[in-house]
C-alpha cells in the first residue's frame, strides 16, 4: 500500500492551468450576473445574439488583428491535417467572417453580440488573464457617425445598469482618421505610420524616456512635434484647424452624446488601440478610481475588415467588453451583489417517516416554479441546517411529526432567523417573494 508521501509524489497538480480560472459556484454567481447584465443591455438597443467555435484559420487573424496579437498572443497549433489553427484571440475577424459568408442574405443593417471565451498568451496580472470571456457587440451596415454615437450611448448604459454613475468612468474617445491627417500635416513618412501608432498605444506601458527615445528614433527631429500633438487636444485642433471636417464630425458626436445624457467624453489623442483593423472612431472606458486605474475596454470602427473576404464593402463598428476587467471594476466601486444560491429553499428533514412528505412537497414546490433541495443525509437537524447556511440558500423547511400531522410547514429565513408558518398552497408565492 502506498504511503502519504508516494501518494503526494504520484497526485496530478489541483491548480488549473496558468492563467486560467476555476469557476466555483460563487465564481459562477458573479459570471452569471455580469452576463445578464450585458444581455438585458445590449437586447434593450436592438441587438440579437450569434455565436462562433473558437477555433478558426491562423491566417484569419494574421491578415489584420496585427503582429502582436497574430505572433506573440495566440496559441496556434497544426492540426493532423497539417492546417494551421487559431484558438480565437479575439472575435471581431470571425463575426466579419460569417457577416462575409453571408454578405447578400444578411438584412443591413445589423446589431450582433456574443458572450464568448477568448484566449491569449500573454504575462497573467490583474484584469488581465489567458482566458477571459468577452461581451462582443457589432453594428453592421451604418458608416455614418450615428452608429459610433449609439455604440458609445449603449456601453454607458451597460455601465449604468451596473450600477455605474458618471463619475467611476471616463469614455475616452478619438478617430484614426484625425491621426492620419495630423501624420499628414507633419509629413510623417506613410512607412513609418505603422510604428508610430503601435509605440503609442504602448505609451502608459513604458516609461515616458524610453517612449521619447522609441519616437525619436523613427521620426528624428519630427518626434518633439508629433508628441506634443497627441498630448494636447488643443494642439492637435489647433494644426489642423477648428474648420477641419474631421474635428468639427468629432466635435458633433461629443455635443450629440452630451444632449444625451453622456458627458463623461474625453478626446484623447493619444488613444489608438491596438488592432490594425480600426479606420475611424475608437474609443476607451477607463476607471476613474485611484485603486483601479486602468483600462477596461474599448472599441471602435473598422469598415475595410470585410475587405479581407472579397466581398463588397460593408462598414461596421464594435466593442469587446471583458469579464475580467468588468469584475475588477465591480468590487473597486463595491457594485457586485451578495452571494445567494439559486437555491431558495432547502428542506431539511427532522426522522425518516417524513420522506414522502418532503418529496410530494418538493414536487409541488418545484412546479411552483421554486428551486427545492432536499437534505437525504439522514444527519442532525443542526447538521442540515448549518449545511444549507453554508451554501448560501436563503431558506430552510424543516419537516418532522408535527408538520406530518397538522400540514402547516414553518419557513425559516437563515440570515434573519425569522420564522412563518404557512400552508402548504402559500410556500410558493411566499419563497418567490423574498419579503421575510
Amino acid at each position: 500500500m502506498a504511503t502519504k508521501k508516494e501518494l503526494k509524489k504520484k497526485s496530478v497538480s489541483t491548480e488549473p492551468y496558468k492563467g486560467v480560472r476555476d469557476f466555483y459556484p460563487e465564481d459562477m454567481s458573479v459570471q452569471k450576473y455580469i452576463f445578464s447584465v450585458w444581455k438585458k443591455a445590449v437586447e434593450s438597443f436592438g441587438y440579437v445574439e450569434y455565436t462562433a467555435s473558437p477555433l478558426e484559420p491562423a491566417e484569419l487573424y494574421e491578415a489584420k488583428s496585427g503582429e502582436e496579437i497574430a505572433n506573440e498572443q495566440s496559441y496556434v497549433f497544426t492540426d493532423r491535417g497539417g492546417r494551421r489553427v487559431t484558438i480565437r484571440p479575439e472575435m471581431t475577424p470571425s463575426v466579419a467572417r460569417m457577416i462575409a459568408k453571408r454578405r447578400h442574405d444578411i438584412a443591413l443593417p445589423s446589431r450582433w453580440y456574443s458572450i464568448v471565451n477568448v484566449f491569449r498568451y500573454e504575462r497573467p496580472q490583474r484584469g488581465r488573464l489567458r482566458e477571459h470571456y468577452q461581451l462582443n457587440v457589432d453594428m453592421f451596415g451604418v458608416g455614418t457617425y450615428e452608429a459610433d454615437v449609439e455604440t458609445i450611448a449603449l456601453i454607458s448604459n451597460i455601465m449604468t445598469e451596473f450600477g455605474a454613475q458618471d463619475k467611476d468612468f471616463v469614455i475616452k474617445i478619438n478617430d484614426r482618421k484625425i491621426i492620419e491627417a495630423l501624420f499628414d500635416k507633419l509629413k510623417v513618412p506613410v512607412n513609418k505610420r505603422k510604428d508610430v501608432t503601435k509605440i503609442v498605444d504602448k505609451k502608459n506601458k513604458i516609461s515616458e524616456s524610453i517612449f521619447s527615445d522609441a519616437m525619436t528614433d523613427l521620426l528624428g527631429d519630427k518626434a518633439g512635434d508629433v508628441i506634443d500633438a497627441l498630448s494636447e487636444p488643443k494642439k492637435l485642433i489647433m494644426l489642423l484647424g477648428e474648420g477641419h471636417e474631421l474635428v468639427q464630425e468629432l466635435v458633433q458626436k461629443i455635443e450629440t452624446l452630451d444632449k444625451r445624457g453622456i458627458t463623461n467624453i474625453e478626446f484623447t489623442p493619444s488613444l489608438m488601440r491596438g488592432f490594425d483593423y480600426y479606420t475611424g472612431t475608437i474609443f476607451e472606458v477607463n476607471d476613474t478610481n485611484p485603486e483601479n486605474p486602468r483600462s477596461l475596454f474599448g472599441g471602435g470602427r473598422y469598415d475595410e475588415l470585410l475587405g479581407i473576404f472579397g466581398v463588397d464593402h460593408v462598414p461596421a463598428t464594435g466593442f469587446g467588453m471583458g469579464d475580467v476587467t468588468t469584475k475588477d471594476f465591480l468590487e473597486t466601486h463595491g457594485l457586485l451583489p451578495k452571494y445567494r444560491s439559486t437555491t431558495d429553499v432547502c428542506i431539511c428533514k427532522a426522522d425518516v417517516h417524513v420522506d414522502d412528505l418532503a418529496e410530494e412537497l418538493a414536487s409541488e414546490l418545484r412546479r411552483d416554479g421554486v428551486n427545492v433541495a432536499v437534505d437525504i443525509t439522514g444527519r442532525k437537524i443542526a447538521a442540515q441546517i448549518k449545511t444549507a447556511d453554508k451554501q448560501g440558500v436563503p431558506y430552510i423547511i424543516c419537516i418532522g411529526e408535527k408538520e406530518l400531522a397538522l400540514g402547516v410547514f414553518v419557513l425559516k429565513h437563515l440570515e434573519t432567523g425569522k420564522e412563518t408558518p404557512l400552508k402548504k398552497e402559500e410556500l410558493a408565492q411566499v419563497i418567490k417573494k423574498l419579503e421575510i
